[in-house]
């Protein structure tokens, strides 16, 4: 596998950061996931983290160096992290279970298997145009799928982030599983959060994905989403990457990932951090981070 690959989270206007995201890969795989935590101060950052956290677990146990089944794996590793969010808050006695939004693939054999829950999205963008955008899970969804507003109606609907499916609740997850898709030279993926789509126009995510490697259009787009949104902007976290059959048109030669030559053993994970921020002391996040691993733990077989 030939890719390039950019990944950030900023705070933007909120007062901590409740997305999280990361990538894995080995000789024959690759794992990309994003997640937006819901709920109270740092239950949703929890619940985000320990979803990316066992989404990776599991990939580096199972992916030796390919996945026998990728959609497969992303359907047991979802409803894994909804059972380690529920055990969490049962441990935790919390009176609400903290949830989570998850859209994730896979890349095997140049192949895009992909899977989500609630209003975090996947794009495939090829020669300029939109390949594939998930459909949220949201109740403003709903109506635009029904006929009674518009697509740019759903963007100030007042009840734009309400979703109805997700991670971690009382609820079951309703895990959407898509088409498998097979990549092509230059190829872009895009995952984000909803504090990135929601704030720039589908034609300049398009203009820039498709004119610029995601090493640059990747932290424009994030700069117009927080400008756009202002000082009251969402968390804005996204990751991305372009796909290459060939060397030609590779942004530089020190910027993109070749796995042709790793261990077949060999597993890479690069991952947002459960980083501090307002109200949040390096003691609150180390006993956060020991308290994913422990709810993790009985899922990581």
């Amino acid at each position: 596998m030939k890719f390039t690959v950019y990944q950030n989270s900023r705070q933007g206007g909120r007062r901590y950061n409740q997305d999280r995201l990361g990538y894995s890969y080995s000789r024959d795989a690759l794992l990309l996931v994003v997640a937006d935590g819901m709920g109270g101060h740092l239950h949703g950052e929890i619940a985000a983290q320990i979803a990316v956290e066992l989404l990776t677990d599991q990939f580096q146990k199972k992916a030796q160096p390919y996945l026998r089944k990728p959609t497969q794996f992303l359907h047991d590793a979802l409803l894994q992290c909804h059972s380690a969010i529920a055990n969490y808050a049962s441990n935790h006695q919390l009176l609400e279970i903290p949830r989570t939004t998850v859209v994730c693939c896979i890349v095997q054999d140049g192949v895009l298997h992909w899977a989500h829950v609630g209003d975090s999205r996947l794009y495939v963008l090829r020669k300029g145009e939109i390949l594939l955008q998930t459909q949220d899970h949201s109740k403003v969804q709903q109506l635009v799928n029904d006929g009674k507003i518009t697509a740019e109606e759903a963007l100030i609907h007042p009840e734009r982030n309400k979703i109805y499916n997700c991670l971690g609740g009382t609820l079951k997850p309703d895990i959407e599983l898509g088409s498998k898709i097979l990549l092509i030279d230059s190829d872009t993926l895009l995952l984000c959060t909803d504090g990135l789509w929601g704030s720039v126009d589908e034609s300049d995510l398009i203009h820039f994905l498709s004119s610029f490697p995601v090493l640059f259009s990747i932290p424009q787009l994030m700069d117009r989403a927080e400008l756009r949104a202002g000082k009251f902007s969402d968390n804005i976290s996204a990751l991305g990457i372009n796909w290459h059959d060939t060397d030609e048109g590779v942004f530089s030669e020190n910027t993109f990932v070749s796995t042709q030559k790793l261990d077949p053993n060999t597993i890479t994970t690069h991952m947002d951090p459960l980083s501090s921020s307002a109200n949040i002391t390096d003691d609150d996040i180390e006993a956060a981070i020991a308290e994913i691993q422990a709810a993790i733990q009985k899922y990581s077989q």
